[in-house]
């Protein structure tokens, strides 16, 4: 039997104990242990909050809140001299769901199988995901945060640090030139022990602006905790979108265009009619096979698998990257183009937009 096949009487979960340990929580204590057998049956297992809800006959979270779980995205792991595991964080499912929740508490699983559940209060260490989680010595060095929408301050410097041998954490208010509220970004620390590079990600820019990718390379030194940055990449940015501000459609009309081209008819027909109603007429769906393209002389790049809906060409021997998403459309001239070829190139992906979503969109250039 495999850890997911256990169900919760392996666990010895009764459903008097699942109800009261079903909900997340925050700690009192720096830290505090939070061991108990609904949270390591569902660590043990990795079974989503829905599964577990379900195994458990309810309640349902709509009405009682979102379930505790470890099936979780942007949570650090990081492997010990040991072979012990320490996660950090991480959230499970997107807000819209009603098992949504970014969680702050750190879970250990020794090689002998033991499990030891940390938490804290939110004001010694806040829900945390798509951070970095650096090793230096005995401590674990996090970096960076995504959060709850209304948690997010552009403007902080904080770090935390995790002592792995009494599980406290500790802030770090930091100094001099440093990325902002970064997320989904790399670390690297240098050989001697005192230096955290960061470099990729997304920062948040404030309320009601898109995430902008961070394309410069930062580092921290961990003696002074002053930032420095390495790089002021003189790349052209833009993001087109709706003017209206809503979502646009392009991963569903490329999932239409999918089934038109693998003979999937009745898909392809409802995904057309749908699209329909959303944008009150039928989307010519090959257009978007050459939203790239522009009317300017080019070289195609392959795509990269692991690069979700990144797109490249080179212009001149520049590579212009455009990254697609709900909010919109995010083109960056990694190099120097003239003036006139940038314009086109943004224009290009606006027009052909703009024909997709029966909408006119709009063109902002990131500093």
């Amino acid at each position: 039997m495999t850890d997911t096949e256990k169900s919760h009487r392996d666990f010895y979960v009764t459903r008097d104990l699942f109800l009261e340990w079903r909900s997340p929580r925050y700690g009192a204590l720096n830290p505090t242990v939070m061991n108990n057998h609904v949270w390591e049956w569902l660590i043990e297992t990795g079974i989503s909050a829905y599964q577990a809800t379900e195994e458990m006959g309810g309640p349902s979270p709509c009405e009682a809140g979102p379930t505790w779980c470890f099936n979780r995205y942007g949570q650090s792991s990081t492997r010990m001299p040991d072979g012990s595991e320490i996660y950090i964080g991480g959230e499970h499912e997107d807000f819209y769901d009603p098992d949504f929740y970014i969680y702050n508490d750190v879970v250990v699983k020794e090689v002998s199988g033991n499990i030891f559940i940390y938490g804290y209060s939110k004001d010694c260490f806040p829900p945390t995901d798509f951070h970095s989680a650096t090793l230096v010595g005995k401590n674990i060095v996090v970096i960076g945060n995504l959060g709850y929408d209304d948690q997010r301050l552009q403007h902080t410097k904080r770090v935390f640090v995790l002592n792995t041998e009494t599980f406290e954490i500790s802030q770090r208010d930091t100094s001099g030139d440093f990325p902002g509220w970064i997320h989904g970004h790399s670390a690297l620390l240098d050989p001697h022990g005192d230096l955290i590079k960061i470099s990729g990600g997304k920062i948040d820019r404030g309320e009601d602006r898109t995430l902008i990718e961070n394309i410069d390379d930062w580092q921290l030194d961990l003696s002074s905790w002053a930032w420095r940055r390495l790089t002021q990449r003189k790349w052209s940015r833009w993001e087109i979108n709706r003017a209206d501000k809503q979502q646009n459609h392009l991963w569903e009309i490329r999932q239409a265009l999918w089934s038109l081209e693998v003979n999937w008819l009745d898909d392809y027909q409802k995904s057309i009619e749908m699209l329909r109603d959303e944008l009150g007429c039928e989307p010519d769906v090959k257009i978007v096979k050459d939203i790239y393209r522009p009317d300017v002389q080019h070289e195609s790049v392959p795509e990269v698998e692991e690069e979700y809906e990144t797109h490249r060409i080179i212009v001149d021997g520049v590579i212009v990257r455009y990254v697609e998403d709900r909010h919109g459309v995010q083109m960056a001239v990694e190099g120097q183009l003239p003036k006139d070829i940038i314009k086109k190139l943004v224009e290009d992906v606006r027009n052909k937009l703009s024909i997709l979503e029966n909408s006119v969109c709009d063109v902002e250039e990131f500093a």
